[in-house]
C-alpha cells in the first residue's frame, strides 16, 4: 500500500517541481560521489587522449587518473580502430593539448546530463585557466561538433556555436565535406553541407 501510495506521489511532485528539485535533490540530499568529488574542484591535466578527451591527475576507484570525455561536443577521432584517423581529427587533438595540458583546469558536471557514459568516463565541461570552457571553444573555432546525441544543459547554445563555426568557415568548416563527417552526424543531420537542386 506504501508503495501504491510513495511512488505516484514523488512523481507528481517531480513532474510538478521540475528539473530545480532533481537538481535540488541531486545536490543535496542523495549527492553522489561523483558530484561531491569533481564538481567545481581543481585537477591537473595529466594527458590529452584525443580533442574531446583527457585525463585528470586524481585516482578514479582503481584508474590512477581520471577519464573524462567532454559534454556536448564530439571532435573527429584519432584513436578509434573503426574510424582510423578522420578529418581534422590531430588538428582537434593538438588544440586541446595546448589549452589544457599540463594545466588546472575546473570540472564543471551537468545537472540534466549523466555523469558517467557507457566506458565509465566522467562526463564534464572543462572550464580552462583563463575562465573559457573547453567543451564550447571546441565548437565555437570549428574543431569539433555539436553533440545532439544525449540530453545536456548547453544543448541549444551548442547548436548556435556550431552554426556560427559553419557561417564563418572556421577550423575544419573551411574544408570538410559530408564524407568526412562522423557516421552519427550523417544520420542526424542529412541536412548538412547538402547543396540544393536547382
Amino acid at each position: 500500500m506504501f508503495f501504491f501510495f510513495v511512488v505516484p506521489t514523488l512523481i507528481v511532485i517531480d513532474r510538478w517541481g521540475g528539473v530545480s528539485l532533481r537538481d535540488t535533490v541531486r545536490r543535496n540530499l542523495y549527492a553522489d560521489q561523483d558530484w561531491k568529488k569533481y564538481h567545481k574542484r581543481s585537477f591537473r591535466v595529466e594527458k590529452v587522449i584525443d580533442g574531446d578527451t583527457i585525463d585528470l591527475a586524481v585516482p578514479d576507484n582503481k584508474d590512477p587518473t581520471t577519464r573524462v570525455r567532454l559534454l556536448g561536443v564530439d571532435t573527429p577521432e584519432t584513436k578509434n580502430p573503426k574510424t582510423g584517423v578522420m578529418y581534422f581529427g590531430p588538428e582537434a587533438s593538438a588544440f586541446t593539448k595546448k589549452l589544457c595540458e599540463n594545466q588546472q583546469v575546473t570540472v564543471l558536471l551537468d545537472t540534466v546530463a549523466d555523469q558517467r557514459d557507457k566506458y565509465g568516463r566522467l562526463l564534464a565541461y572543462i572550464r580552462l585557466p583563463d575562465g573559457s570552457i573547453l567543451d564550447e571553444r571546441l565548437i565555437a573555432e570549428g574543431f569539433g561538433y555539436a553533440d545532439p546525441r544525449f540530453e545536456h544543459s548547453f544543448y541549444d547554445k551548442y547548436a548556435q556555436l556550431q552554426e556560427q563555426a559553419m557561417r564563418g568557415k572556421k577550423g575544419l568548416w573551411e574544408k570538410v565535406n559530408r564524407s568526412q563527417f562522423p557516421e552519427w552526424l550523417r544520420r542526424r543531420r542529412p541536412d548538412l553541407l547538402r547543396t540544393p537542386k536547382l
